[in-house]
């Protein structure tokens, strides 16, 4: 069979199959993950293609990408206090899994780490894309959408910090070099706006994406992945977007959206051929629904405490944004790939950590009866920024005034 055929029927499989099985509440990046470890298991080593990773890595990286782009500083700016109150909880609560792994796990101190911040941080980038079929309302969406991005951010300086502090040379010009892209970004955007725009109408989107893949291979090749530079990327064209307002729009993101739409399902597929052997037993089983038993309720629980207890809020309200923050998928597998490459985690922990993952992600499926999907497409009539314009086109326009005739007196 030649590899052409061999990549179609990838293509068809991870784009239609999982979509099929939706039906029954299986969320769409399990099957992928699933289609990804039956790979492994019926072809061996023959799936490390170089195609499949490459697709990969634009699959998480325009997921980052997108994820950076979600943030609304201003809008986190409203909610400051409540969300300095989850920052420190999450800290907390970090620090104490952290010493747990290091203490009773026989990890050193990195490895813990990394353990609790796949734990316990959300993937936001896939919970934002998910987030308007769980069926909240404009508040809980924002509370969401908030900790989520407020906890990330907290895991990805946390990540950036924890994978360099081995060595403080290493560490310290890691620093440097993310202190200059940092700075270099948006001068590059303005560049790129100033001299290349003017000549390319409608180069934005492609623009976009360059600049976020180059960052994201840079912070790969600092050792901290690809996810940190394609979120900063993000982050930095969102924070230009009153100067350059066409390179963060409405149309750039829902492209965006599209663009992730069709390669994250390869990364969840290069993400289980990545999972090895010894983390399929019964024992990793066994130890993953322990962990998701222990873990799983206290992270929901505490959020839910803490939305009812200090914030007054609803019960209802409080449990939906609760279950809404479950999923950790995304963060989960790149941190378990992350120890199991670089700090030689125990096949046993390893898979103990990809059911945890899988299981948190099936959890608002269920209990919010919205199946999480890799699909971000907001699909309501109307959402897609020109089919709003049509519509806005379309509307019937008030009629215009009659003038009326001046009145004749005296």
């Amino acid at each position: 069979m030649s590899n052409e055929l061999i990549y179609l029927l990838l293509i068809f499989g991870l784009l239609v199959i999982p979509r099929a099985l939706q039906r029954f509440k299986l969320p769409a990046p399990i099957t992928c993950l699933a289609l990804g470890v039956g790979a492994m298991l019926a072809f061996g080593d023959r799936v490390n293609d170089p195609v499949i990773v490459l697709l990969s890595t634009l699959g998480i990286s325009s997921l980052f990408l997108f994820a950076g782009l979600e943030v609304d500083l201003a809008a986190l700016s409203k909610g400051v206090g409540r969300l300095t109150v989850h920052l420190g909880i999450r800290t907390l609560t970090l620090a104490g899994v952290g010493w747990l792994a290091w203490r009773y796990l026989d990890l050193s101190w990195q490895a813990a780490a990394l353990v609790a911040l796949a734990l316990l941080t959300p993937s936001t980038g896939f919970i934002l894309d998910t987030l308007e079929r769980l069926g909240l309302d404009k508040e809980e969406r924002f509370w969401v959408t908030s900790k989520a991005i407020a906890g990330e951010l907290l895991a990805l300086a946390a990540l950036f910090v924890v994978l360099q502090a081995g060595d403080p040379m290493e560490l310290a010009t890691s620093s440097l070099v993310m202190l200059a892209m940092i700075v270099g970004l948006p001068l590059l955007f303005i560049a790129l706006g100033r001299w290349v725009v003017p000549h390319a109408p409608g180069s934005e989107f492609s623009l976009l994406v360059m600049v976020g893949m180059v960052a994201a291979f840079i912070t790969y090749k600092l050792g901290v992945y690809y996810l940190v530079g394609a979120f900063i990327a993000g982050l930095v064209a969102r924070m230009l977007r009153l100067r350059m307002p066409r390179l963060a729009s409405d149309d750039n993101m829902h492209a965006l959206r599209l663009f992730a739409t069709f390669f994250v399902p390869f990364y969840f597929f290069h993400a289980g051929t990545g999972i090895s052997r010894d983390a399929l037993t019964w024992e990793a089983a066994g130890l993953g629904v322990v962990i998701t038993l222990v873990v799983l309720p206290l992270r929901v629980g505490i959020t839910w405490l803490q939305r009812r207890l200090m914030f007054r809020e609803e019960r209802g309200s409080s449990f939906k944004v609760s279950v809404a923050l479950a999923p950790t998928l995304v963060f989960t597998l790149v941190l378990a790939n992350i120890l199991h490459v670089r700090f030689d985690l125990p096949g046993v922990l390893f898979g103990a950590l990809i059911l945890y993952t899988v299981l948190n992600t099936m959890l608002p499926s269920f209990l919010l009866h919205s199946p999480f999907d890799v699909d971000p497409v907001d699909d309501r009539p109307g959402s897609h920024p020109e089919d709003r314009m049509r519509a806005e086109d379309d509307a019937p326009r008030p009629p215009p005034p009659t003038r009326q005739p001046p009145r004749l007196t005296g």
